[in-house]
């Protein structure tokens, strides 16, 4: 009896820039560990998402590369016009896009990256429930096609155990941008003995803040990943107290290092951390201070938080990623009119 041939995938990329991977290397990683039934082309859109002919034609080269399944994995949401929708998958990453935009921008936004593409998918996936929520928000009729798998974890993040330096504990801070709410952490830090160590550019106005809060603190950006590692090994505690996540990725990576997690309790952020954060208000500066005595102060609670890190890493393997991906790549085969 003749073996079952793989399913053919045709994963869509968008074009990098400005640095930014993030997207790639989880697909990278994801692709690594799929079952040997699943083999994977990449179309990697030959120019970046700007202008309207640049945008038709990554349209019309998505359409000439179509798979048995094909499958846009963010950022280039407007590729599935063109594609055939029984055999689409569209994963969406956050709604981030649509919070910044306003007005005739956000409508159109709106339509062209989440409507007509959702309506073009046979299935949506979405990083997160509280991403899923959002969707089914934007796009209600949706809701029988949109299914959560999450993000895995990418890099050599792995258990370094550390001494806790109980007389001044590094805080690490991980990015700069208005979400990540560097301001309300630095006015929850008088009077908490500590040192912040922050990855990501400063303005001046965070700056400012840092200095009137009399915050002791060390700051870099542009780190290689051996960098970023290396940080995360120095912290005694890793805080991650944004206002809006798709995901939440640095209490995943605290987690696998080892590492006590202070984060924020709404969005997607409790359901990633699964229990093994210490989670506090990210609007109230005297919750944030409440949570950062509480890591510090109480070793058991600490050495709780890091086991509970240990087990809560596993949902969030490659292994495990791709594997359901691999399903939903049979599923889709069997209902989507391939082969």
């Amino acid at each position: 009896m003749r073996a079952a041939l793989p399913i053919q995938v045709t994963q869509y990329h968008r074009k990098p820039f400005g640095g930014q991977f993030s997207v790639e290397r989880v697909f990278a990683a994801i692709r690594s560990a799929l079952p040997e039934t699943v083999e994977c082309r990449v179309v990697v859109s030959r120019f970046r998402s700007r202008g309207f002919l640049r945008r038709l034609w990554n349209l019309a080269e998505a359409a000439f590369y179509q798979g048995e399944i094909n499958h846009i994995t963010g950022d280039v949401h407007y590729l599935a016009a063109l594609l055939h929708r029984r055999r689409t998958i569209l994963t969406v990453l956050d709604c981030v896009s649509l919070r910044r935009a306003t007005g005739l921008r956000r409508e159109l936004l709106k339509l062209i990256w989440f409507e007509m593409p959702m309506r073009r998918s046979s299935v949506v996936v979405a990083i997160s429930e509280f991403t899923k929520r959002e969707l089914l928000e934007l796009v209600p009729a949706s809701a029988q096609s949109v299914v959560v798998i999450p993000v895995p974890l990418v890099g050599e993040f792995a258990p370094s155990p550390k001494v806790f330096n109980c007389s001044e504990p590094t805080i690490l801070h991980i990015g700069a941008g208005p979400n990540k709410n560097l301001e309300r952490v630095a006015l929850a830090l008088p009077g908490v003995r500590c040192k912040m160590e922050i990855v990501g550019h400063l303005d001046a106005r965070q700056k400012r803040v840092l200095t009137e809060c009399g915050t002791k603190y060390s700051n870099c950006s542009h780190l290689s990943d051996a960098g970023i590692l290396d940080k995360y090994r120095e912290a005694d505690i890793v805080e991650f107290c944004s206002t809006y996540e798709g995901f939440g990725m640095p209490v995943i990576e605290a987690n696998a290092i080892g590492r006590a997690v202070v984060t924020s309790n709404l969005c997607s952020i409790p359901e990633v951390a699964g229990g093994a954060a210490c989670l506090v208000d990210p609007f109230d500066v005297e919750s944030i201070r409440g949570g950062f005595e509480r890591v510090i102060r109480d070793a058991d609670y600490r050495r709780e938080l890091i086991e509970r890190g240990y087990r809560n890493v596993i949902r969030y393997s490659p292994d495990v990623i791709a594997r359901q991906y691999a399903d939903l790549y049979a599923a889709l085969l069997e209902t989507g009119g391939g082969r």
